[in-house]
């Protein structure tokens, strides 16, 4: 049976590799700390397997996260991506290849959606080929890979190392906000762990009317809005918000279907990823992939869109769920 963790150690292994280039391209001193800061990162990937099956001691992660920060709060990490082609390459690889450039990129959701489907059916015996619940994510790793040796064959590019040097380059532009998914998650868990949605509705009740429906709805959306910008994830403000005002005011209070409430209030969450560089996958990594003069280009662009989604989230909510 393949597993989820078979692709974490390769992710492991990948930002291993990330860590041996910086001893190799970087001339400055702060090689030290950017072959660190990714070695340590690769290694978590691969030590988190112990950790969750009770083999190993989680408070070591916790140090590898401190040392991580301590790295990227005194500026040893390197953010220049290194030399790649130039313009005048670029522009002649897409008057030479045209729209066929964006067959890898394709390839990669077409294998995905492959495993989530026919692939996640394949029994061996009576057990999965796949783990249950880990094949669209082996799926992407698989798709990736694959989107990577198609690039390789249509560009005529032999030599392996290729392809990890071009992921070096975009991983250094980013940095660390590479890991802030991950981070992010990790925190949303310890909010709502540490009370933190029951305290914000105390104070939330104190503050709205108590017979305002549509104040109750504009807090519930602008609070996902405000806590994913903060945190760049609407899957950690959910809980947060949902055990503050969504559950015992909407719900509860206001009798309001659970259903609409809950998926607009993700939509209203999802408008604070649009404006938040925290939700650096979304907004940070296409600013890098389009060599944007800024990196928060992407962010700029989105923000009156998100906005506008905003009010409507907060008037479809008040028509539709009540």
């Amino acid at each position: 049976m393949i597993t989820s963790e078979w692709v974490y150690w390769f992710i492991g292994l990948i930002f291993l590799g990330y860590g041996a280039f910086a001893f190799a391209d970087i001339p400055t001193s702060k090689r030290y700390g950017t072959a660190a800061f990714w070695i340590l990162l690769g290694l978590s990937f691969g030590y988190g397997t112990f950790v969750t099956a009770g083999t190993a001691p989680a408070w070591v992660l916790g140090i590898v996260v401190l040392i991580l920060t301590a790295l990227v709060g005194t500026g040893q990490l390197v953010t220049d991506p290194g030399k790649g082609p130039t313009q005048e390459q670029q522009r002649a690889g897409a008057d030479r290849f045209g729209n066929k450039l964006f067959v890898p990129a394709l390839v990669i959701p077409v294998v995905a959606v492959l495993f989530s489907t026919a692939i996640a059916a394949i029994m061996i015996g009576k057990t999965p080929l796949l783990a249950t619940g880990t094949q669209t994510l082996t799926g992407l790793a698989v798709a990736g890979i694959i989107g990577a040796l198609v690039g390789m064959w249509m560009f005529k590019v032999r030599n392996p190392i290729v392809p990890l040097r071009e992921g070096k380059r975009l991983a250094y532009a980013i940095g660390w906000a590479l890991v802030l998914p991950q981070m992010l998650a990790t925190l949303g868990t310890l909010f709502q762990t540490a009370g933190v949605g029951t305290a914000l509705g105390k104070i939330i009740k104190v503050i709205v009317p108590s017979n305002s429906l549509f104040g109750a709805v504009a807090v519930y959306c602008v609070g996902m809005m405000l806590f994913t910008l903060i945190m760049g994830n609407a899957f950690a403000a959910f809980p947060i918000m949902t055990a503050a005002i969504g559950y015992p005011v909407l719900v509860l209070a206001f009798h309001g279907n659970p259903a609409p409430i809950f998926a607009i209030g993700m939509l209203s969450g999802y408008c604070g990823t649009l404006m938040t560089p925290m939700a650096a996958n979304f907004n940070l990594v296409p600013a890098a992939l389009l060599e944007t003069r800024s990196k928060y280009e992407v962010i700029r662009a989105q923000i009156p869109t998100a906005l506008v989604l905003l009010v409507c989230n907060i008037l479809i909510m008040w028509w539709v769920a009540f």
